[in-house]
């Protein structure tokens, strides 16, 4: 090979190096803001089966109560 067809490849491998260590800098962000979604959506998930816990067992005292009530 010549010099010049040399010096084209190597510039053609540092671009290619150069895109796929912005493409892999990307990646890790993107990796990140998956695990941080991650953990928000499992808080999320721990409040909102408190929250049902509390509805059903709402739900369940309002249906005694008018059960009883029925009853009487």
């Amino acid at each position: 090979m010549d010099d010049n067809a040399l010096d084209d490849l190597l510039r053609r491998l540092t671009t290619l190096v150069v895109k796929l260590d912005q493409t892999y800098d990307q990646l890790l962000l993107m990796v990140e803001q998956q695990q941080e979604f991650n953990r928000e959506q499992r808080e999320f998930n721990r409040e909102q089966l408190q929250i049902n816990t509390r509805l059903e067992t709402l739900m369940t005292e309002v249906f005694r109560q008018r059960a009883n009530g029925r009853e009487a």
